[in-house]
């Protein structure tokens, strides 16, 4: 697998917006499909890029997937806490899928969690039907916070988001 992580370039910015708004609706993921609010969010990676930091995988020119990265706190941070990085919206495009491209981009985000001086663990939100996500996130260490689960949409009482852990 000869994939590059790296930072995403401004020029990609639409690309790995449409991989992850088109991996949301794609897996179901959008309660309300293409009229879900959430899906300017996922394709505003600009914004994202404003905020934190947004990383890609790329191979041979060809942008896989995308993550955000929120190294410390900041408006991008949903659950972190003082001490926390957080990774958000992990996306691989579905013909990328099963060679290892999430696993690379989650890893790369515990590597440059590590590096954050004072950082001392990695947490992040998922979705109960995210079922491959969960198993990459338990099997690069994280562990369940269901005591941090929590609803983005109070007003809807069937979105709750599991939480997940990885001390540093």
């Amino acid at each position: 697998m000869d994939i590059v992580i790296r930072p995403a370039h401004p020029d990609e910015y639409a690309t790995v917006g449409e991989i992850t708004a088109q991996a949301y609706l794609e897996d179901g993921l959008l309660d309300f499909g293409e009229s879900d609010a959430y899906l300017g969010e996922l394709r505003d990676v600009g914004k994202r890029a404003a905020a934190a930091e947004v990383l890609v995988a790329v191979e041979r020119g060809r942008v896989l997937g995308g993550v955000t990265f929120v190294p410390a706190g900041g408006p991008m941070a949903d659950i972190a806490r003082p001490g926390e990085a957080e990774i958000r919206m992990l996306a691989v495009a579905h013909s990328a899928r099963g060679r290892g491209v999430g696993e690379a981009l989650v890893r790369v985000c515990v590597e440059r969690a590590r590096a954050v001086e004072g950082c001392t663990a990695m947490v992040l939100s998922t979705q109960r039907t995210m079922h491959t996500a969960h198993r990459i996130y338990e099997r690069l260490g994280f562990t369940r916070t269901p005591e941090r689960d929590w609803n983005p949409l109070p007003e809807l009482d069937d979105i709750t988001l599991l939480t997940y852990e990885l001390t540093l």
